[in-house]
């Protein structure tokens, strides 16, 4: 090729979507000259096709888990060595699934990526969930089953106990991902929870940094924070809670000051924006234009379930932050979010619109 062919196709792999005027300018010649110089790459095959976007491609893609979440409440006080009555109940969860439901909710245009059996347990997932969520990239697995996530809680809520089987995440790696480059480039944001093999989350990182897309990291665990970049270049928002924020810097966090000072060292590892959650103490917050700040919790009239609170923050965060909201705004609609989910016996509540909780947040 020549050295105008070259610089034209380097052009292409940086914005597949530019338009021709766009080229043409950057390379300083006139259109009608770039349009012949595209015919004869497409003759060579050096181009193939053009890119259109379409709907769905212009939709918050969150990779991660997609589970069958079983909660089993104890009645009583808790008896450990022997049997518990229990009431139990089943629903729909997994972090990068739940996140998606609450922006779908919220009036976003979401796409699910993930691995799942195909099982029983999928089609209960994706039943409940392809009203708000695009599940048309979800890879089905034959001989794996739909991951899993059992929570044993008190009689208030909180919980006691919780077992996962996650292992068909672990099949959700690059190769996948590379399947859906349009999607993924074209996205307001993506937002990878810790499900996800170490590899996979490196692999969305360089790509958000490539494509300059916004990326999100919600870890899932303490014990799955091996799994995260060995730095957080890249990372427009890093949401975290206590114990995971304590694995990251290897430190404990317990007062208000220990909160303060861990934020900017999570900052320092590159992340634009980090919060920190502390359940009922609130949420600490610092970016690179917000110095470390305190934001209380909302008053809760009755935890009904602990389970997706956290979700459901990270959900209105970055909802209002793609509403163009000043930071502190958007963690105040996090924390609405959270409180009312809380109070609700669902991982996600139902009832949430985006009129509702900007209704919420004025009252």
């Amino acid at each position: 090729m020549t050295d105008r062919e070259q610089a034209l196709i380097r052009l292409i792999r940086s914005n597949p979507f530019m338009s021709q005027q766009e080229m043409a300018e950057k390379l300083n010649m006139s259109r009608p000259a770039l349009a012949n110089l595209i015919s004869g790459l497409v003759k060579q095959r050096k181009i193939i096709g053009r890119a259109y976007i379409l709907p769905e491609e212009n939709s918050i893609v969150c990779i991660g888990g997609a589970n069958i979440d079983r909660k089993f409440h104890i009645r009583g006080p808790v008896q450990f060595g022997t049997s518990n009555p229990v009431s139990s109940m089943q629903s729909i969860g997994g972090v990068a699934r739940n996140i998606a439901e609450n922006l779908g909710r919220l009036n976003n245009r979401v796409s699910l990526i993930t691995t799942a059996g195909k099982d029983t347990d999928w089609q209960a997932i994706a039943t409940a969930s392809e009203a708000f969520i695009n599940l048309k990239e979800v890879e089905l697995l034959q001989e794996f089953s739909t991951g899993s996530y059992s929570a044993v809680m008190d009689e208030s809520g909180e919980l006691i106990l919780a077992t996962a089987n996650m292992d068909v995440y672990e099949e959700l790696k690059p190769i996948i991902l590379m399947k859906h480059d349009v999607l993924l480039s074209t996205a307001p944001c993506i937002i990878v929870d810790l499900n996800c093999p170490k590899e996979t989350v490196e692999y969305v990182q360089q790509f958000a940094i490539a494509r300059n897309v916004p990326l999100v990291i919600v870890p899932v665990s303490s014990p799955k924070m091996d799994r995260l970049p060995d730095n957080l270049h890249g990372v427009t928002w890093f949401i975290c809670n206590t114990d995971e924020a304590e694995t990251l810097l290897h430190k404990q966090i317990q007062t208000a000051a220990d909160y303060l000072k861990a934020l900017p060292e999570i900052v320092q590892l590159g992340a634009e924006n980090v919060i920190i959650t502390a359940g009922a103490n609130g949420v600490y917050v610092a970016s690179n234009n917000l110095k470390p700040t305190h934001f209380n919790a909302k008053a809760v009239e009755e935890i009904k379930d602990v389970t997706g609170s956290g979700d459901a923050f990270v959900s209105a965060v970055i909802h209002g932050w793609l509403a163009n909201m000043p930071i502190e705004q958007a963690v105040e609609a996090g924390l609405m979010n959270a409180k009312r989910t809380l109070e609700s016996p669902f991982t996600v509540r139902p009832e949430l619109t985006e009129d509702l909780l900007k209704k919420e947040l004025e009252d």
